[in-house]
């Protein structure tokens, strides 16, 4: 039986080793420091640290996903707009996220803010507007590459809104106007080319065949006397009416 002097150091030793033991889950890792210096990066599963001595840092390895606040840039064209983008990264090397940057939380962030406004300014509105994915491969690709050395890696960067003001939307709206106004002059010139090219085409086989001028010549009779009309028209050939002006001025002399 143990005696009440020795009772106390036992309870204290096994209150020491249940403080020191830590649970890591699956997606962390515990960053240990030995008296102020780095000294192992603890797997998941039932891991020691001694209170005191030694110093944990817990590290969440999931995908965060970060809500980029809305910047104001002004596009190389000179328009100002409000973009916001969401970025998402993790952590690949916990020793270097905890060493090389004070709170890479918040360093990514600011980085993402202001290589926001640098790259969306390079471009003009119709770029930011109709190219996004060039765009989104740019901000991911410089944003990687900084973050790098925090132990960092930046897997996508989306852009989400690029907002405008009340006389850019109107300007645009004009412009989109005013661009499906000339489609659809092109496309009307483009339909009387082709009119003209069949006519042509048409009257060309009229002159050097009679007889189908003589048949559309009927259809068109044809068609006159099916309609319900009082006035009948009937068109003659060019010739035929000069010879016969050349028959009258003949009779007249």
């Amino acid at each position: 039986m143990i005696t009440i002097p020795y009772l106390l150091p036992v309870i204290l030793l096994i209150g020491v080793i249940a403080i020191s033991l830590k649970i890591v889950p699956e997606y962390e890792r515990l960053v240990v420091f030995f008296l102020g210096r780095f000294q192992v990066v603890k797997k998941p599963g039932l891991r020691m640290v001694i209170p005191g001595v030694q110093q944990a840092v817990r590290v969440d390895l999931r995908v965060i996903t970060m809500d980029v606040p809305s910047q104001d840039v002004i596009s190389r064209d000179n328009v100002t707009v409000r973009v916001n983008a969401v970025l998402y990264f993790r952590v690949v090397d916990p020793e270097r996220a905890i060493i090389q940057v004070e709170d890479y939380y918040n360093a990514t962030s600011q980085l993402a803010q202001t290589t926001l406004r640098s790259v969306l300014g390079q471009h003009e509105l119709d770029e930011m507007l109709s190219e996004r994915e060039k765009m989104n491969r740019d901000l991911q690709k410089i944003i990687d590459l900084q973050t790098d050395a925090w132990g960092i890696k930046v897997s996508n960067v989306e852009i989400k809104h690029v907002d405008l003001n009340e006389s850019m939307i109107r300007a645009i709206a004009k412009q989109a106007e005013a661009e499906r106004e000339r489609r659809a002059k092109i496309i009307h010139a483009e339909g009387e080319l082709q009119a003209s090219e069949k006519l042509v085409a048409a009257a060309d086989v009229l002159s050097r065949n009679p007889q189908a001028l003589q048949l559309r010549y009927l259809q068109t009779l044809n068609d006159i006397s099916n309609e319900n009309s009082t006035t009948i028209v009937f068109p003659l050939p060019i010739d035929t009416i000069m010879a016969l002006m050349g028959r009258k001025g003949t009779t007249s002399d």
